[in-house]
């Protein structure tokens, strides 16, 4: 297949910068398409223009109808980086783009600060939430942020200093790689209501004050990081069930029964490109996993408020499957190991005799390891201290055959 799409970086510095192929393939475009700001950089010319609609939906469909046309597609920066590139690369083929990317404001923001792009975390806010921002908050992480208007500088200092950092030196760059180009600096605490350049990238140190609550992504954050009501898989059994799970790249769980949420925003937290799904029945329950999950930084959970195993009919086949409620009912068990891919990971939590029982049935049909787990944890006994058992819990964990 000829390539007809071109989707070239283009950067502040304008056409001029541009690699003189990236400039032959806007002079042969019968369609160009790009922001206001971008195609005003360009000449007079012959070319249909098309400007970014909402829903973006609508420019993706345009681009479509002009399928075997020339198309050039102008993006900032590098556009496979959370460009419009990846989002195009999502809808066509590869073999129908050309894609020239030019530098971007991730790796100018780390030339400007000396900072080594591999041991640095991207963030986009551009488009996102910003809790997105509580799973990068870590002490000594470095942040290099995309934003998404001349608010964004502001917002993220007042988020790192309630949380606890506001110790954080920030460094915000308007119109990088441009002739405007500017450096704004100061302490998340201090930083108020600085007026910042809508087209501007921060760059951020976390520093931890005595008050911040430090939240590593390895499986098993405190039970007091989730709002409850007391349906919550423990601290301990969850790490455990977190590594019987195994998160891998790009990998679907559903987490069935979800309680509190915890399995997968954790699942979600051990990768970041995983996805997941929480299914459960009760209103207030699932109100209380979406909190659960802004607070923790995965705002990209999706939660699904009704009965397994009925809620799972319209659900995408999933590549692991976690069932911590309706243990001991076999068609709740037996749809979630239908639908799981061949290949694909199995576990399920039981704290009833009922429960067991379903578990012991279920291993029998299809296999897998039963394994009990029991914790106890040290507790004031008046003057002295004693041993408090959690209930126990029985896990099954299976492998789907291939």
């Amino acid at each position: 297949m000829t390539p007809w799409l071109s989707v070239l970086g283009i950067g502040e510095d304008g056409l001029a910068a541009l690699p003189p192929a990236a400039r032959t393939l806007i002079e042969g475009a019968e369609v160009i398409v790009g922001g206001a700001r971008v195609l005003a950089m360009l000449p007079n010319g012959s070319a249909e223009r098309l400007t970014w609609d909402s829903p973006l939906s609508r420019t993706l469909d345009a681009i479509a109808e002009h399928r075997g046309r020339r198309v050039a597609v102008l993006a900032t920066g590098d556009p496979m980086f959370f460009g419009i590139g990846a989002t195009l690369a999502h809808r066509f083929a590869a073999e129908e783009m050309t894609v020239i990317p030019h530098v971007g404001a991730i790796a100018l923001a780390c030339a400007r600060q000396g900072w080594p792009e591999a041991e640095v975390e991207a963030v986009t806010l551009h488009g996102r939430p910003l809790a997105l921002l509580n799973f990068h908050m870590l002490p000594g992480a470095r942040l290099v942020i995309l934003s998404e208007n001349g608010e964004t500088p502001r917002n993220v200092a007042a988020a790192l200093a309630a949380a606890g950092y506001g110790a954080s030196p920030l460094s915000v760059f308007e119109h990088l790689g441009g002739a405007n180009e500017r450096r704004i600096e100061g302490q998340a605490r201090d930083w108020g209501a600085r007026a910042v350049a809508d087209l501007n990238t921060i760059a951020v140190e976390c520093r931890a004050e005595s008050s911040a609550v430090i939240r590593p992504r390895v499986p098993g954050l405190p039970d007091s990081a989730f709002e409850s009501d007391g349906q919550l898989t423990k601290r301990e059994v969850r790490a455990v069930t977190l590594a019987a799970l195994q998160p891998l790249p790009r990998a679907l769980l559903w987490d069935v029964g979800a309680g509190s949420g915890s399995i997968s925003i954790e699942w979600l937290r051990a990768e970041r490109t995983a996805e997941a799904v929480a299914i459960e029945r009760n209103p207030d329950r699932a109100a209380r996993i979406a909190r659960n999950a802004l607070a923790l930084g995965v705002p990209r959970l999706r939660i699904v408020t009704g009965q397994a195993p009925q809620a799972l009919e319209a659900l995408p086949q999933p590549d692991a499957v976690f069932v911590g409620g309706a243990v001991s009912h076999r068609d709740v068990l037996e749809s979630c190991f239908d639908r799981l891919r061949p290949g694909g990971r199995f576990v399920a939590n039981a704290v009833t005799v009922e429960g067991e029982a379903g578990l012991f049935q279920f291993r029998e049909r299809h296999g897998g390891e039963l394994t009990r787990l029991a914790v106890s944890r040290l507790e004031p006994v008046g003057p002295s201290h004693g041993w408090r058992a959690l209930r126990a819990v029985t896990q099954l964990a299976a492998t789907k055959p291939a």
